[in-house]
């Protein structure tokens, strides 16, 4: 991801260009009733973005070369079968990374040979092998699924074969084999916001597999090279991830470890920055909250070059976690003042593609975590309450994961009818999500309501609770969460 510096030494390489197909695909809107068009079509697909008519100024005089990644998702939505060649943007590749920074400094790419291919017919290509690569079935084949439960179709979408890493014609990876791997991530983590990551986590390895496989193969390419490192490390996160949300936190260590040597290796900031935020993550939930606070001061440190404040925002979080799991009240209140301050700029283009998630919702909700640890359930319901309200429907786990924060909170607030019913929303939801954190949550709460008198919805809960603790469940309780 570019720095500031590097942005800038861009824009003077590159002149910008009016963007006149893009301004043909506006037609008679003005460019504040384009926006609005745009901020529609983001909801209808679980996107956030903060058009105004400035930005779309900006699109169309050539100032943004190319959109970022949730941008792109709402104009593809808006205008299908457009690549972004054919909305006036220049190729992804041509514009972020490294490729595009070391090209403006006029450093030498690793191959001297231009590719002179028309960009649409390559981007045509790489759609071709997407879907022959990584996971061969994708979306289209979740379709065929649709008469499983929704839990199982998304297994079965996700374990679709996938073959080994395929050789490309010129005998090295390119930019064909590099898509497949961003395409991945993008595909696991869309199944993982809907149905959690119990029965994909096993599959995703398959993928992450091949592609360090296609790194080992050898890169001729700096630009291949930075989109395969940074594409490996993005799936090593997610993958990581889907066993930190099934409880398997020995093996998430492990993937995020990798991810943060691929960083490393390549000089991501970015990467190294989303590395050390998963790091804190699993830190605070395997009860390492020392190092929770270490991991994310590190990612603030790595994340300093990017021009993302949301970024920095949910790094402060992360933080703020750390120092609510010492009991470190100052600390704690100090980094939640910081991450609501960052929140406050805004969305940028910086924002990272990883980061769709981060909303209103995710700051409650990660505040309710943080005033939990910290002993005060009424504070803490306060803003679990608020981030269930204002969760988007597209990520039905977070939806489950915050109803059962609340659930925990009310219920040690000593509000055992209301927490008893959030309860029961979750295990309805858990029809659709399995995720091993959200269970654990609500063994918590069913233990807390145990303690109260029966009858009405704390019965109701508690039954279906009982129900639903089967051998998988007690089996994954007997594993050590801290590894």
């Amino acid at each position: 991801m570019a720095s500031p510096a590097a942005s800038s030494a861009s824009s003077r390489t590159v002149p910008a260009r009016p963007n006149l197909a893009f301004r043909q695909l506006r037609g008679r809107l003005s460019p504040g009733e384009f926006a609005a068009a745009v901020r529609r079509s983001a909801r209808e697909i679980g996107e956030q973005v903060s058009c105004d008519a400035r930005y779309v100024g900006r699109v169309e005089s050539g100032e943004i070369r190319c959109p970022n990644y949730a941008y792109e998702r709402v104009f593809r939505h808006m205008f299908p079968g457009l690549t972004l060649p054919d909305m006036g943007f220049a190729p992804r590749e041509a514009v972020r990374g490294r490729g595009a920074r070391t090209a403006a400094v006029g450093a030498a790419p690793l191959a001297t040979e231009p590719d002179h291919r028309d960009t649409r017919i390559q981007i045509c290509e790489e759609s071709d092998v997407l879907r022959r690569a990584f996971i061969t079935g994708g979306p289209a084949a979740a379709l065929g699924f649709a008469a499983l439960h929704p839990i199982e179709a998304a297994a079965a979408a996700a374990a679709a074969h996938v073959p080994g890493p395929r050789t490309p014609v010129t005998g090295r990876p390119g930019a064909a084999e590099a898509a497949a791997v961003e395409e991945a991530v993008r595909h696991i983590r869309l199944l993982d916001d809907r149905h959690g990551a119990e029965g994909i986590y096993r599959r995703a390895t398959q993928p992450l597999r091949a592609a360090y496989e296609l790194l080992d193969a050898g890169v001729q390419r700096r630009s291949v090279s930075d989109r395969l490192h940074a594409g490996a490390g993005e799936l090593a996160i997610t993958v990581g991830w889907l066993a930190h949300d099934s409880g398997r936190f020995g093996d998430a260590r492990s993937h995020y470890a990798e991810a943060l040597a691929t960083a490393r290796v390549c000089g991501d900031a970015a990467l190294e920055a989303h590395a050390f935020c998963n790091t804190a993550f699993l830190a605070r939930d395997a009860g390492r909250p020392r190092e929770a606070v270490r991991a994310a001061q590190a990612a603030q440190q790595a994340a300093k070059q990017l021009a993302s404040p949301r970024l920095l925002s949910l790094l402060a979080l992360r933080e703020a976690g750390g120092w609510a799991g010492l009991a470190d009240r100052s600390g704690c209140e100090q980094a939640l003042a910081r991450a609501e301050r960052l929140f406050a700029g805004g969305p940028r283009d910086g924002d990272p593609e990883w980061m769709t998630f981060y909303g209103e919702a995710e700051l409650a909700g990660l505040e309710a975590q943080c005033w939990s640890a910290l002993g005060e359930a009424g504070r803490a319901a306060e803003h679990a309450r608020r981030a269930v309200a204002l969760q988007n429907s597209h990520f039905t786990r977070n939806i489950a994961l915050f109803t059962a924060e609340l659930a925990g909170d009310l219920a040690d607030s000593g509000e055992p009818e209301e927490a008893a019913a959030a309860g029961v929303r979750v295990l309805s939801l858990l029809e659709e999500v399995r995720s091993a954190r959200i269970r654990t949550m609500l063994d918590g709460t069913a233990r807390t309501l145990r303690a109260h008198p029966g009858g009405g919805v704390i019965t109701e809960f508690l039954e279906r609770h009982a129900a639903t603790a089967g051998p998988e469940a007690d089996g994954r309780r007997g594993e050590d969460p801290a590894c």
